[in-house]
């Protein structure tokens, strides 16, 4: 599927498809998450291990890491081309109508389905390159984009050397969190701005 007939996909479908797909798809994540898992920990508490949230790390690191992603790709966002940050419209599609509450559920979702599978699962079983490749395969949508292709390389790899270290899933949950809670809320922000400023002309 080429970037055009992708674009024109996702301008089909309904804000409630849209959102449907999104649940099914994180959905599915946390499916394959669960039948690897039976296979490749001893069991569940072997698995609960990887997440600690009560610990220091989960905001000394997780949280100022994220605002600080959020932060370089907004003041980027300001200085590129828009071209370089197009993923065919379904970041704009899914947050742009959403309230706070509705953008934090769908992202904190993300986060926990995506964190476990490809960090928890995957990276903890196959390391840090395979698992940052493999994250970046998934977001189909950036295949099209090359600069946003590295970037989501970039950022898996940066995720993943963050769990490496800390050995801490909730750690990098909060972190994917933070990161597509705050860039969902800026999209919605933007989009009432330009609203507003169209019904005052």
């Amino acid at each position: 599927m080429k970037r055009d007939q992708y674009r024109e996909l996702i301008r089909g479908l309904s804000d409630k498809e849209l959102s449907f797909h999104l649940f099914l798809t994180q959905g599915l994540l946390l499916g394959v998450s669960l039948i690897l898992g039976i296979f490749l920990f001893d069991g569940l508490d072997d698995f609960l291990e990887l997440i600690q949230w009560i610990d220091p790390l989960i905001w000394q690191v997780g949280a100022t890491a994220g605002v600080a992603v959020v932060i370089a790709d907004l003041t980027l966002m300001k200085f590129l081309p828009p071209s370089l940050y197009d993923d065919g419209g379904l970041n704009e599609r899914i947050f742009r109508n959403k309230n706070v509450l509705q953008i934090a559920v769908i992202t904190a979702l993300v986060a926990f389905s995506e964190e476990i599978l490809f960090r928890g699962i995957i990276q903890t079983h196959t390391g840090l390159i395979v698992s940052s490749v493999i994250f970046a395969l998934v977001h189909y949508r950036y295949l099209f984009n090359w600069f946003l292709f590295l970037n989501i390389i970039f950022l898996s790899f940066i995720i993943g050397f963050i769990y490496m270290k800390t050995g801490n899933l909730a750690v990098t949950i909060t972190m994917h969190f933070i990161i597509d809670f705050l860039l969902g809320l800026s999209i919605s922000v933007r989009n009432k701005q330009e609203q507003e400023g169209i019904l005052n002309e």
